[in-house]
């Protein structure tokens, strides 16, 4: 390559110096300068043209040792050049492999970025948690704190082993005013509304009390399985021996409830003590301090209303909070009234002194316990529904010889004797049914309540007789019904309630051997008496006393008038000025009339054989209930 790049520069500079032509002469200027070249040219020695090719070698070597020294500079420069290609493509290679090791590294910083703002917004989010449960921890703090104090300084329950106590109950400043005068205290004996022809129905009453004011006690414990319940309940609606109005008015303390319960965790419920009878209707299934009162000022309640608080031993099974079923026994008694009836049977007596029974009371002798049972639904929170039965058992002892004449004899003795005495027995039963809803959001509640049966009107609030008897001495049990309707308007500061109620006692009338009219409401007992009045005493062959303490009204003569049904209308309302963690006080009025209609008898001249006393009554009450 070398030597023929040497041979064609050498060709070229050859082929220039040969071929190249002599330059012409233009003026004269230009020849004078040639010829005197010329003559200078002549005068020295011109060098030969081998020795010009010489020196154009010569030259032509060196010119072409200059090109080899500039080109191997210049392939010096591009070995150089190569390999700072080579470098930079392999930097360039690495810096792709960073730049993807990077944008790699990019990614997953970015998702970790984009992980670590979540966990941000996350932690943002849990810190305003953390501030806001710190803010209700304190808040909830202050307020424990507070309770805790308001507990310590004012608590309405005590502790005491694990035991909750609380107290109960309520103080009262009562009033009644009577248009016809019952001696009686603010709970009214229904039963006994004077006749036109007592004295009483000629004087009007008015009197104060506080001997409703309740206190109660209600014990709690927890165990794992079952929750424990103790209540107590008294009143000083009672009259011991001193007890009177002139001074001091002491009036004795009474039992009204005493009961302990155990509700297990499986629905099912023991209770056992003095309480409100099974019969009584209830708000919440069949639960004890539930019991469904009217709202009265009255503590005899309201005609048509059945109830007792007596012994009772419950066992209760709660389905759901929807539906229940309870059974009971309870302590008996059997009521009597009778007319005419001869002294052959025995039935109770009165009760043994010395703080057992009261003497001037009777009890019957009881064959077996009430036995009560009740199923209750709750459909929902606005109704409440109950059907219920009563099996009773009576017995008495009939001496069939006890009133034959002192010439008779009987069963081969003569005279009265206890001869051919027996037992008898017979069995009285009751069905019911209580309904009860709440409209309105429950600012209107409306109840109904009927039971039927036979033996049974001791459950009812004017307590009418569950039997009379016989002319052989074998009781007979008297149909009874009792019904009650109510309507209670609930508001913020004020309860309205309006109630009606009835009770029955069925005619159960005999003749004995003699022609004599005996039992309950015979049409030929003497109703002719009941609308005159006599004078103060009791006469004596036509004569009347000279003397009278005051206190002794004459009732009238020849009235039996025995209580077919009576009626009572009450209405009356509940003002409350206080309600809130230190109590309530509250404030009411009512009004009741009452009618009682008896069985028709025989009647005096220009009067009815029916008479049917009534009585208007306005009651109040300011109560202070505990918190």
């Amino acid at each position: 390559m070398k030597q023929a790049l040497s041979l064609l520069l050498s060709c070229a500079l050859a082929t220039s110096a040969f071929a190249a032509p002599a330059p012409q002469a233009t003026t004269s200027e230009t020849t004078t300068t040639t010829k005197t070249t010329t003559k200078k040219h002549r005068k020295a020695a011109a060098p030969s043209v081998s020795r010009q090719i010489e020196d154009l070698k010569e030259e032509m070597n060196k010119a072409i040792a200059a090109q080899q020294q500039q080109i191997l500079l210049l392939q010096q420069q591009i070995q150089t050049r190569d390999q700072s290609l080579q470098q930079m493509q392999q930097r360039l290679d690495q810096s792709q492999t960073t730049a993807t090791e990077a944008a790699g590294k990019a990614d997953a910083v970015s998702t970790q970025v984009g992980a670590q703002q979540q966990q941000v917004v996350e932690l943002k989010s849990d810190l305003s948690d953390i501030k806001q449960n710190s803010t209700n921890t304190a808040v909830s703090l202050q307020e424990t704190q507070k309770n805790i104090t308001d507990a310590l300084e004012s608590p309405i329950a005590l502790h005491y082993k694990g035991i909750t106590i609380t107290p109960v109950g309520f103080l009262a400043a009562e009033t009644v005013w009577r248009q016809h005068a019952l001696a009686s205290d603010i709970n009214t004996p229904f039963n006994s509304i004077p006749f036109v022809g007592s004295a009483q129905n000629n004087l009007s009453e008015f009197f104060g009390s506080g001997r409703q004011s309740r206190i109660a006690l209600l014990a709690e414990g927890k165990l794992k399985s079952a929750k424990l319940t103790g209540y107590v309940e008294a009143d000083f609606l009672s009259a011991g021996v001193t007890s009177n109005n002139n001074e001091s008015n002491s009036y004795t303390f009474r039992q009204r409830q005493a009961w302990g319960q155990a509700a297990l965790n499986d629905g099912f419920t023991f209770t056992g003590g003095q309480m409100w009878s099974l019969v009584t209707e209830t708000r919440k299934g069949v639960d004890n301090r539930s019991e469904a009162l009217p709202m009265t000022i009255d503590p005899q309640y309201n005609i048509g209303f059945s109830w007792a608080r007596q012994y009772g031993f419950r066992v209760s099974k709660n389905f759901g909070d929807k539906f229940w079923l309870a059974a009971s026994v309870e302590n008996p008694q059997a009521t009597l009234t009778a007319h005419g009836n001869a002294n052959n049977f025995v039935l109770g007596a009165p009760g043994t002194s010395g703080g057992l029974y009261n003497p001037s009371a009777t009890y019957s002798f009881n064959p077996s316990p009430d036995f009560i049972f009740k199923a209750a639904a709750q459909p929902s929170k606005w109704s409440h529904f109950e059907a219920f039965g009563i099996i009773s058992d009576f017995r008495n002892r009939t001496y069939p010889c006890a009133t034959v004449a002192a010439t008779t004899t009987c069963l081969g003795i003569l005279g009265p004797s206890a001869a051919g005495a027996t037992n008898n027995s017979t069995t009285g039963w009751g069905a019911g049914a209580n309904a009860r809803v709440s409209l309105l959001n429950k600012h209107l509640d409306a109840g109904i309540h009927f039971l039927t049966g036979e033996g049974i009107g001791r459950y009812g609030t004017v307590g009418l007789a569950d039997t009379t008897v016989r002319p052989d001495g074998t009781l007979a049990l008297i149909k009874s019904n009792q019904a009650l309707a109510t309507l209670e308007a609930h508001a913020n500061r004020i309860d309205i309630y309006a109630n009606v109620g009835g009770e029955y006692a069925g005619r159960r009338s005999f003749f004995n051997p003699s022609g004599t009219p005996e039992g309950y409401g015979s049409p030929l007992f003497k109703n002719s008496g009941c609308y005159t009045e006599l004078p103060p005493g009791t006469p004596v062959a036509g004569q009347f006393p000279v003397s009278s303490n005051g206190f002794t009204p004459a009732n009238p003569a020849n009235c039996t008038g025995d209580t077919r049904n009576e009626l009572e209308g009450t209405i009356g309302f509940w003002y409350r000025f206080y309600k809130g963690p230190k109590g309530t006080i509250q404030w009411g009025p009512q009004y009741s009339y009452i009618v009682r209609n008896t069985w028709a008898g025989v009647p005096g001249v220009g009067t009815t054989g029916e008479p049917s006393p009534h009585e208007n009554m306005v009651l109040t009450s300011f109560r202070y209930y505990l918190p």
